[in-house]
Order: C-alpha cells, then sequence, then structure tokens
C-alpha cells in the first residue's frame, strides 16, 4: 500500500472518512492533509504519536495489519469515534481538575460516540478532564468515562474517584466523608501543594458521576 492508501485508510479508521476531523487529530491544518496525500507522503512520526494502536511496522512498510495485535488469541480493543450511534456519546464538555469557575450550561449534544468496548454500557458517557489536580491518575487532556450516580452521596463508596457538579463548577476528585455533619470531602490525586483538599456542603452538589476510567484524547 503506498501513503496515499494508508493516509486515507487512517483517516477512515480514527475519524470516520472526515479529513478535517483527522487534521484536527494531528494537530495539522487540513490543507497539510490534502498535500500529503497529493504527494504521496506523511508524517509518520507525529502519526504515531496521535494515533492510539497504530501498528509501528504498519506505518514503516504498508504492509501487514494497521493496528497492533496482542501475542494473544484477542486483540486488546481500540477506541474509535463515530456519528453512527456506536458506543457511548461524547461530550464535548469540561470537567476540571481543580475548582475554577466552569459555566454549567456548556452544549447538551454529543459531538461523536466513542465505540470502546469497554465502556460501551447504558448510561455511560465521555467528557473532557482539564487541569493538573488528579494526575498521575488522570492526566489533563484525558476524555473521561462518566456513568451518573443516583444514591445519595453520604452512602457512595468512600475513596472512589468521582465527578461533582455544583451550581458553579464541574470537578474530578476522589471523595471522603467530611469532618463535618453534611459535608463531604474533596481529594486530589497530585500532592503537589497547589492542590488542596476542599469541603464543601452536601446542599451544593448537583449530580455526581462516577468516573469508570480515562483515555488519552485522540480525536
Amino acid at each position: 500500500m503506498d501513503k496515499k492508501g494508508m493516509l486515507d485508510a487512517m483517516v477512515a479508521h480514527y475519524t470516520s472518512g472526515n479529513k478535517a476531523k483527522f487534521a484536527q487529530l494531528l494537530g495539522v491544518s487540513a490543507q497539510t492533509i490534502s498535500a500529503w496525500g497529493a504527494r504521496n507522503t506523511f508524517d509518520s512520526e507525529l502519526i504515531y504519536t496521535k494515533c492510539i494502536g497504530l501498528s509501528p511496522d504498519w506505518l514503516l512498510t504498508g504492509e501487514g495489519s494497521m493496528l497492533r495485535v496482542n501475542d494473544a488469541p484477542t486483540s486488546e480493543p481500540i477506541p474509535s469515534i463515530n456519528q453512527e450511534y456506536k458506543g457511548a456519546p461524547y461530550f464535548n464538555v469540561d470537567f476540571i481538575g481543580g475548582f475554577e469557575f466552569v459555566f454549567n450550561d456548556q452544549t447538551q449534544l454529543p459531538d461523536y460516540y466513542i465505540n470502546y468496548p469497554p465502556y460501551n454500557k447504558p448510561g455511560v458517557m465521555w467528557c473532557n478532564l482539564t487541569g493538573h489536580s488528579m494526575e498521575p491518575e488522570i492526566s489533563n487532556g484525558d476524555v473521561i468515562a462518566l456513568k451518573e450516580v443516583k444514591s445519595p452521596i453520604e452512602y457512595l463508596p468512600a475513596g472512589e474517584i468521582y465527578g461533582i457538579i455544583t451550581d458553579d463548577y464541574r470537578t474530578v476528585k476522589r471523595i471522603r466523608p467530611g469532618a463535618q455533619k453534611g459535608f463531604v470531602r474533596l481529594i486530589p490525586a497530585n500532592k503537589s501543594p497547589e492542590f488542596c483538599e476542599q469541603e464543601i456542603p452536601v446542599e451544593m452538589i448537583r449530580r455526581v458521576f462516577a468516573v469508570l476510567g480515562s483515555i488519552r484524547k485522540f480525536f
């Protein structure tokens, strides 16, 4: 397979054939993608760092499977995006790894669907995590899988990671009971002095989401 054919195959797999979205994934202009196709070339190093699951051998030779295959009988599932309702919806909404103010009226419509079998479950959705307070467990720029929980926050398993929505902000933290009755303690994973624990009254919390997992943003 020549470079143009390989480029077309990657665009088809990672962004459902949308070259503009593939350019966004790589952090280049759409004109760059078009120029690569016209010249039968591309930036292999850049593509390999941005495209999850891509086989380095295929990228160099154009031969074999485009995606990495484990030695095990079944390969590890690889996330992909689509607009065909396959998987769980991705909302371009920011949860903050900190306590910065963020408008809570961000978009209600999913941009895409992320097809990643471990999280293709009813009620799961994907959002952005910005900020550094949950590093190294969850990194700035990761996409997090969330599922809303309806149980009162006082009865949720302590020490787990949750997404919290108040009237003023969204944040992702570990939760433990507060020192005061009617409060919960929000605990960052990052032990740097700039990040500290905070107690807030339960009555401030409007919605709670269990954080099921995270992936590096790939689109």
